[in-house]
């Protein structure tokens, strides 16, 4: 059972407070210069990861202390509730650590499981993107769309990095994609890439080396504005999911891609 439009509207508002409340934080530490450190997956994290998680896990527990929380940087809570909040204070650690402004602070809300509410707040840009199940979706509150591009050949395809695929048969999947199109790839998008999906602007990402964090949020946004986001076997996205990701702005350009990566093409 969805939502109801009170209940909608009280956790869209939640969600935008905690992506103001992410965004002076992060600014803060991008504007003065943060060093990151590593992490025991090798993934980096800095001082801005920390406060922006810690803060926003106290404003869901004191408005909704029933429901649960998945972060990047600290233990889940509760993750069998019916509602389960998802979050990465800071996307794109790398970029951010450098000066780079593709970074933003993602944000998602479950309903048993299946991502309903998407936050991808681009602070740096002055972005946000939202997108709520069975709403268009929105780019600083005007609707948004995905471009038609159906042909291979023709679309833009970006991942954040080329060495986020595991050397062997995943990496000359996607290598196999990439040369599939005449266009150059784009690199280092990071959440950002998502929404450029979701504006129409990039036809597809192909990642892999994600974690739940990673993911979550974009599906509502670009399903909202008419495109597709699966793993690279097209099955639907889960707390389960392995960390590949597929998404496309055009639905027929997906399954054309999908068996590049299945080697059906």
């Amino acid at each position: 059972m969805m939502m109801n439009t009170n209940t909608s509207s009280e956790f869209l508002n939640l969600a935008n407070e905690l992506a103001d409340t992410a965004r002076p934080i992060a600014m803060h530490y991008f504007k003065e210069g943060v060093s990151s450190t590593q992490k025991s997956d090798n993934s980096p994290v800095t001082v801005a990861d920390q406060e922006i998680e810690t803060k926003l896990r106290d404003m869901i527990m004191e408005r909704f202390p029933d429901h649960g929380i998945l972060g990047e940087e600290y233990d889940s809570i509760n993750l069998d509730a019916k509602y389960v909040w998802v979050l990465d204070p800071i996307d794109g650690t790398h970029c951010f650590s450098v000066g780079f402004p593709i970074f933003g602070t993602m944000i998602a809300l479950l309903e048993d499981g299946k991502p309903i509410l998407g936050v991808i707040d681009a602070p740096a840009m002055d972005d946000r993107w939202i997108g709520i199940k069975g709403q268009p979706s929105t780019l600083n509150g005007q609707p948004i769309k995905t471009k038609a591009c159906a042909n291979l050949d023709q679309a833009w395809i970006t991942s954040s990095s080329p060495f986020m695929f595991e050397e062997g048969a995943q990496r000359e999947s996607y290598n196999k994609l990439q040369h599939s199109s005449s266009q150059r790839p784009v690199f280092s998008g990071n959440c950002v890439a998502y929404g450029l999906i979701a504006s129409g602007k990039l036809d597809i990402v192909c990642e892999a080396d994600l974690g739940v964090y990673d993911f979550m949020a974009v599906i509502p946004i670009i399903e909202g504005a008419g495109g597709v986001v699966t793993d690279w076997q097209g099955d639907t996205l889960t707390m389960e999911s392995e960390g590949v990701v597929l998404a496309s702005g055009d639905p027929k350009l997906h399954q054309e891609a999908i068996k590049v990566l299945t080697g059906q093409k």
